[in-house]
């Protein structure tokens, strides 16, 4: 892959469900290698389709992309399966903190690692780095996952996703459900992660503000269509915005 050739590339896709239901319409975006890059938009607006689309996750939910190309690393997604789009670097996080309850934290962070074949001391030293960004992990490593707090199992599964080694990582809605102080928290140390080690990452987010704080880049969903796309300070600066977060569009905005 060239200097100049972004990491992850999603042009003019278009996704359907069932064959009948077209649940996005044209979505383009890019995210460089090295930088952190925020997917917006209200409620239904496609964010969970499009990253399901980029991990090749559709097929599981009856759901396909019909149009456009998605790449990463230069290769096109739809001709690996998402084991081996993992195994390539892109790991995803699904929402809804999706831990093994019965498991302590610490087996749910080494099942990030068992799909790459990992070595005891390797899985040890990720370990620590899992433990050094958030600390309060290694308090809890012995207790099961189901007993520990919504922003802990949230840790957990980015943890986990860490285990794996991601060049670039996918997270849905990190922040849903938990509480301003945890979510700041937990987009610092992705921030930090970025910043130190270079990971790419590409966040769906309904929580703007947040979002916005700490990407480099975002794009704005409505509808299952890429409104806006640019640098996360210029999007801080736009009124507009806001009103994909309550169901309009722009022109019916400017008409309101």
């Amino acid at each position: 892959m060239s200097d100049s050739t972004p990491l992850l590339s999603i042009a003019s896709v278009e996704v359907t469900y069932q064959n009948a239901i077209v649940a996005l319409h044209d979505v383009s975006l890019s995210v460089p290698a090295g930088e952190i890059h925020a997917l917006l938009g209200a409620n239904g607006a496609g964010k969970s389709t499009t990253l399901k689309a980029v991990s090749n996750l559709l097929p599981a939910q009856r759901g396909q992309v019909t149009a456009g190309r998605i790449h990463f690393d230069g290769r096109d997604v739809s001709g690996l399966s998402p084991s081996q789009l993992v195994r390539q670097g892109l790991v995803q996080v699904l929402e809804g903190r999706h831990c093994f309850p019965s498991l302590s934290i610490e087996e749910n962070l080494i099942t990030g690692a068992l799909g790459r074949g990992a070595r005891s001391s390797e899985i040890a030293a990720d370990l620590e780095k899992v433990y050094a960004i958030f600390p309060k992990l290694k308090a809890l490593r012995r207790n099961p996952a189901g007993l520990t707090s919504g922003g802990e199992q949230q840790m957990a599964v980015i943890g986990r996703a860490l285990l794996a080694r991601p060049r670039l990582l996918v997270l849905d809605e990190p922040s849903m459900g938990l509480a301003p102080l945890v979510v700041q928290d937990i987009f610092r140390q992705l921030r930090r992660l970025n910043q130190s080690e270079g990971l790419s990452i590409l966040v769906a987010e309904q929580n703007s503000a947040v979002a916005l704080q700490y990407a480099d880049s975002a794009t704005v969903l409505d509808a299952g269509n890429t409104v806006l796309s640019g640098l996360a300070h210029d999007l801080r600066q736009r009124q507009d915005i806001q009103h994909f977060y309550f169901g309009q569009s722009v022109a019916q905005a400017e008409a309101a």
